[in-house]
């Protein structure tokens, strides 16, 4: 609803209001209005706050007509936006130091996790004598594609043991059912992915989870810190010509991430599309209900998250030069505190 200038000298009165005025209509104005997003599997429970935003109007109530396009992995949603067929990436907070490493500006400004949410767990039928890290040596372990986040979670637990990540043998398997057959199937003996894959494997007990980032223990005893996951970045260049088309995605964000925490399970299983359920709405459920604790409750970054993911990609990616990157320049919280303010409660 737009606030005309009479409208604030009727519930402010005159004193004081006319200098107020243009910097409120100013802050409505949006400069881009059709905004792409990139997203790497959009029904996963990591992208969870996108597809509530979408769902439940919130872009739409911001002025926004977005249009999310998906793709097979988050580093080719990246590939979009560098390719100018996205404006904003929906991915993992680490790609903002990797873009900053290769020279180009990225900044994540609303968070959708705040935890990777990522299980690892060993087949009960492959390995059902399990005790340690070093049972998986000589291994082969499915992760949604090498290089990823998943594969990541995987060589922080081996390393912790000992282990090196040539130690095992690293399968890509993706992160829908081609993952849950794969290890079904004896293809691979252990696997690292998201929800809701984990859980499909989990619950009728295929799988011993031994690492679980879906809670914030796990994930701080791995990685040293917190860790952020899941949040929309975009090339900085975006976010100086955009600034009011960017408070509007991390409000509508911001918004979602909220309703998530007070709805709860049964309520987000109504609202996504039903082919998120995977023919199994009890796993979804149980899924979610895995995750809250990871997806963030207001689209804040933790202060410590860019220093964290810096140690991580330091010593997952061998070909990462921590030195040179300056982790205060790939992430704000401006945006995501000022749609706290005038979002509160949701």
């Amino acid at each position: 609803m737009s606030v005309t200038r009479r409208d604030l000298l009727k519930m402010a009165g005159a004193a004081g209001v006319m200098g107020m005025a243009p910097a409120i209509v100013r802050a409505q104005k949006l400069e881009k209005t059709k905004v792409q997003i990139a997203v790497g599997g959009k029904p996963l429970i990591y992208y969870l706050p996108l597809s509530i935003a979408e769902a439940r109007g919130y872009f739409k109530d911001e002025g926004l007509d977005v249009s999310i396009a998906d793709f097979a992995g988050g580093s080719k949603a990246l590939q979009a936006v560098v390719g100018g067929s996205a404006d904003i990436v929906s991915g993992a907070f680490e790609h903002t130091l990797s873009m900053q490493s290769k020279g180009q500006a990225y900044r994540a400004f609303v968070l959708q996790g705040r935890a990777p949410m990522i299980g690892v767990g060993v087949s009960k039928k492959n390995l059902p004598n399990y005790k340690g890290a070093a049972d998986l040596k000589g291994k082969k372990i499915g992760v949604t594609a090498p290089g990823s986040s998943t594969n990541m979670v995987v060589s922080f637990f081996l390393a912790k043991h000992g282990l090196k990540a040539s130690d095992v043998s690293i399968i890509g398997v993706g992160a829908g059912a081609g993952a849950v057959t794969a290890l079904r199937s004896g293809q691979i003996d252990a696997i690292s992915n998201t929800d809701p894959v984990v859980s499909m494997l989990e619950m009728p007990g295929d799988i011993q989870i031994i690492v679980d980032t879906r809670t914030l223990k796990d994930t701080q005893e791995i990685f040293g810190g917190n860790m952020p996951a899941g949040c929309l970045y975009a090339p900085q260049a975006f976010l100086d010509a955009n600034p009011n088309t960017a408070q509007a995605l991390a409000n509508a964000l911001v918004r979602a991430d909220k309703w998530i925490q007070k709805a709860g399970p049964d309520e987000i299983a109504k609202v996504v599309p039903e082919t998120y359920l995977l023919g199994d709405p009890a796993v979804y459920k149980a899924a979610i209900g895995k995750s809250l604790e990871g997806l963030s409750p207001d689209g804040l970054i933790p202060e410590d998250g860019a220093a964290t993911a810096l140690k991580a990609l330091a010593a997952y990616q061998a070909d990462f030069d921590g030195s040179k990157i300056d982790p205060s320049k790939v992430w704000t919280n401006d945006f995501a505190r000022r749609a706290n303010e005038k979002y509160p409660n949701g």
